[in-house]
């Protein structure tokens, strides 16, 4: 059975239509050139609203995604709440996914010390925010993806048929211990 994976965009703009989700396909069309196993993305499109954030972070975890990765709303403006909602719905938060993505984006930006992504398990899912460009989500998930899938085995330690995320070996290799 292909691994369901949650792509949730956060946008106001989005979400009411003035503007075209660059976030979302981004991360569709990374995941579909370094994943090697079947997988079903599902997709949602919600405003910066931290309850609606959190909701949708809930829901696709509910629905069975193993992963869920989000765009958008990990700034310091006013309405950037991905991080808050994230936290709320996530039983452990791992922040070692921000501290690398914002050492990554370093490298080319110096103001990603701006961004507050993070990451956390809800349910049974791997939840990763990743900032709203699409050239900024390649780098981020270069960065962190190859510790997602073994993340996620944790997460279904102990499981009948649990989701399993392979890569494709010449694109990036996961780390999965001997």
């Amino acid at each position: 059975m292909p691994a369901l994976i949650g792509i949730l965009t956060v946008s106001d703009r989005v979400s009411r239509g003035e503007y075209p989700d660059e976030g979302g396909p981004a991360i569709r069309e990374y995941l579909a050139e370094v994943l090697a196993s079947p997988w079903t993305p599902r997709e949602m499109v919600v405003a910066d609203d931290t309850h609606a954030i959190a909701s949708a972070i809930q829901k696709l975890a509910a629905d069975g995604c193993c992963l869920v990765v989000t765009t958008g709303g990990t700034g310091p403006a006013p309405r950037d709440v991905t991080p808050e909602a994230t936290e709320q719905v996530c039983a452990k938060i791992l922040p070692g996914f921000g501290e690398l993505m914002r050492q990554v984006s370093l490298v080319h930006v110096p103001t990603a010390i701006l961004s507050r992504q993070t990451a956390g398990v809800c349910g049974g899912a791997l939840v990763v925010n990743l900032p709203g460009r699409p050239k900024s989500i390649r780098a981020c998930l270069d960065a962190v993806f190859p510790a997602i899938p073994y993340c996620i085995d944790l997460i279904h330690t102990g499981q009948t048929n649990p989701p399993r995320l392979d890569t494709v070996p010449e694109r990036m290799r996961a780390f999965r211990p001997q």
